[in-house]
């Protein structure tokens, strides 16, 4: 734990924080966990500092579940970046100007993610809203779901979790 790697008292009021990169350009998601010593007032204060680098977040039970955390909005950003770049990379394929594909595929992003924070559907509901049967989009999903894009999703984070979960380990032999 965070507590023994840093070698403090376990009596010591302690939260560990995974903010990710959006937080740069106030677009942020974070993590929190706090241990037995910190109270109500504590999480209160760390809720109000990290309200000003993430419009999400969330506490979690386990100082393991910051492990989660990273797997999904730490290193999220980079998953989010690689979808982009094969967009961008796709749509010049296609003859678009590259700033245009990038920017093209960029908003698309942010609207998307947008309706899922605001909408009252859920994500599988939004995504058959735009895909119309044996319609372009629908050509698009099938494709990538023969090419085992949803699964190579989840396994990619899954891998961030368990390379935590080693560095976990490792930190806690120091």
């Amino acid at each position: 734990d965070l507590a023994r790697w840093i070698g403090i008292d376990s009596n010591v009021p302690l939260v560990r924080l995974m903010p990710n990169t959006p937080a740069l350009v106030g677009e942020g998601a974070a993590g929190m966990y706090a241990d037995a010593a910190v109270s109500a007032e504590q999480r209160k204060q760390t809720e109000y500092v990290v309200s000003n680098i993430a419009k999400e977040y969330t506490w979690v039970d386990s100082e393991s579940g910051i492990d989660a955390v990273t797997a999904i909005s730490g290193s999220g950003p980079a998953y989010f970046f690689l979808i982009i770049e094969a967009m961008e990379k796709a749509g010049v394929q296609m003859g678009l100007p590259a700033d245009a594909a990038k920017r093209l595929a960029a908003q698309t992003a942010l609207g998307a993610a947008k309706m899922v924070l605001t909408s009252d559907d859920d994500v599988p509901t939004l995504r058959k809203k735009v895909t119309s049967p044996n319609g372009t989009t629908h050509a698009a999903i099938e494709q990538m779901i023969a090419s085992s894009v949803p699964e190579g999703i989840t396994a990619g984070v899954q891998a961030c979790q368990a390379r935590c979960q080693s560095l976990s380990r490792e930190f806690g032999k120091l």
